[in-house]
């Protein structure tokens, strides 16, 4: 059976996102523009210097997001969303959605299916592991999301991508989660951005 494992990028306080995330601004006000902000910058202006990093991010077995990395699209399916990543997604996978309303698995090119899960995070987990086999299931995000499995005591892995900046508000990494104990494992300085994993013990 494969790890549980994390990625996120977060702001040196701790953010996933700035405050006010919207469908023009995804990550919110973080001192950027839209796609080229800072928080994520280092994904797109420096993904040569990230290459390793980047590609580790894209070898699950399954994936797991909420709805608001999924899209800006809230309450029932209005209008037609296949999240922000195109036509062909960079996961190459199943894709498991937490969501509150039932929708159809929608296929995408290169090998990425998202499936709507509405019946909670274990429930997500358990259709992943099916699909995942001996893989590694990777728990997107966003902040809120990852923090339901890190109170649930379901992450092996945290694989954190830390920006030296700082935010103030925005959707924080590890609210309320209890205390957890890490084991780094990894960790990385490149120019913009500081790579650290850590293993979650028991």
């Amino acid at each position: 059976m494969g790890k549980i494992t994390c990625h996120q990028t977060i702001s040196a306080d701790g953010y996933a996102a700035g405050p006010n995330q919207s469908e023009e601004r995804p990550f919110g006000e973080d001192g950027g523009d839209g796609w080229g902000n800072t928080l994520h910058s280092w994904m797109f202006d420096h993904a040569e210097e990230n290459q390793a990093e980047v590609h580790l991010g894209t070898k699950a077995g399954a994936y797991i997001m909420g709805r608001n990395m999924f899209g800006p699209v809230r309450g029932e399916w209005d209008r037609p969303w296949n999240g922000w990543w195109g036509e062909d997604p960079p996961f190459h996978g199943p894709v498991f959605v937490l969501t509150h309303h039932a929708r159809e698995p929608q296929p995408m090119e290169g090998g990425t299916t998202y499936h709507f899960v509405t019946d909670g995070i274990e429930a997500a987990l358990e259709r992943a592991r099916e699909a995942a086999g001996d893989g590694d299931i990777s728990i997107e995000g966003g902040a809120e999301t990852i923090n339901q499995y890190l109170a649930a005591g379901l992450v092996d892995e945290l694989r954190l991508h830390i920006v030296p900046i700082t935010l103030g508000s925005g959707a924080r990494l590890f609210d309320g989660v209890p205390p957890l104990k890490l084991e780094q494992t990894y960790g990385r300085a490149a120019s913009t951005v500081s790579h650290i994993t850590y293993r979650v013990l028991r």
